[in-house]
């Protein structure tokens, strides 16, 4: 297939267009700058001009391609809402480009939609409160779009994607950590975050493009629920600080805008994702990635 992907440059996205090229996929990347255009030209890959708000231009992309993979996201947790609303109308502009034909679209999304406390699977719905359900609504749209004639699935992604290159949340706790001199988890620590290794993410994705069953939710998850504590305890090794358990108020100071992800509790499993799509993950774990994967 010639796959439009958008976020095509970044961590997961480059990783996605490079598993794609290599099972004999062409790869359509977004580029909203020159820089991006190097890029991916640096990985072989054709550029389109574009960015998320030019919704036109998405639509043009997708309709001239066999398939679409959206991973592009304005991460500026400052203005979220807006960042949100920007994804909502991308998925809403690309889908309806596709509507009658068939052909994939594969949306993104996270487990942080769902409700923590048990192990959450693909076939829950998001629930209202959560740390991610403000995404909630561009899952619905991707999934809705599958009565009209697309071949659309959901992946939702672990609260942590890591690997070589790693610039999400796990980083953002090692800065605020070496900035404080702390280490810190949120009362016993035992709550959990679910986690994938870049290389099984991309994976997933092109298996997904390939064979997701429309309407289908999926979760890119290898490790159902590593403990924020051990997370925390490998973060004091690597950095040689100490570890620390706050309370809910003193995590507010500590960790700002991250406290409600740092707090929830997500165990995930996928599954129905292994079992409809056959995806085996491979890669090594987060505590394990953490220790060896250059992350210090």
């Amino acid at each position: 297939m010639r796959v439009f992907v958008t976020g095509a440059t970044g961590f997961i996205g480059s990783a996605i267009a490079r598993e794609l090229q290599a099972t004999g996929h062409q790869v359509l990347g977004l580029a909203r700058n020159d820089a991006a255009v190097a890029s991916l030209a640096a990985m072989g890959v054709e550029a389109h001009r574009g960015e998320l708000s030019d919704t036109d231009s998405l639509a043009a992309a997708a309709r001239a391609c066999d398939g679409v993979i959206h991973m592009a996201f304005i991460h500026d947790f400052s203005a979220y809402a807006a960042s949100v609303e920007t994804d909502l109308r991308a998925v809403d502009a690309m889908t309806r480009a596709l509507e009658g034909t068939g052909k994939p679209f594969i949306g993104t999304c996270g487990t942080a939609l769902l409700a923590g406390g048990r192990v959450g699977t693909e076939a829950d719905a998001p629930t209202p409160g959560t740390a991610g359900h403000m995404r909630a609504a561009s899952e619905g749209k991707v999934l809705a779009s599958a009565a009209s004639g697309v071949r659309s699935a959901v992946v939702r992604l672990a609260p942590t994607v890591h690997g070589a290159g790693d610039h999400g949340f796990v980083p953002m706790l090692i800065d605020i950590a070496r900035r404080t001199g702390v280490a810190a988890y949120i009362g016993d620590g035992a709550n959990r975050w679910p986690a994938v290794h870049r290389s099984d993410a991309a994976r997933l994705y092109r298996l997904a493009l390939e064979g997701a069953v429309p309407g289908s939710r999926l979760h890119g998850v290898a490790e159902q629920g590593v403990p924020m504590r051990a997370i925390a305890e490998a973060i004091g090794r690597g950095l040689g600080v100490p570890v620390r358990s706050l309370t809910l108020d003193e995590a507010r100071a500590h960790f700002s805008w991250m406290t409600g992800f740092v707090a929830m509790d997500n165990p995930c499993s996928s599954e129905i994702t292994r079992s409809t799509l056959g995806w085996q993950p491979s890669g090594p774990g987060l505590l394990a990635d953490l220790r060896d994967g250059g992350y210090f």
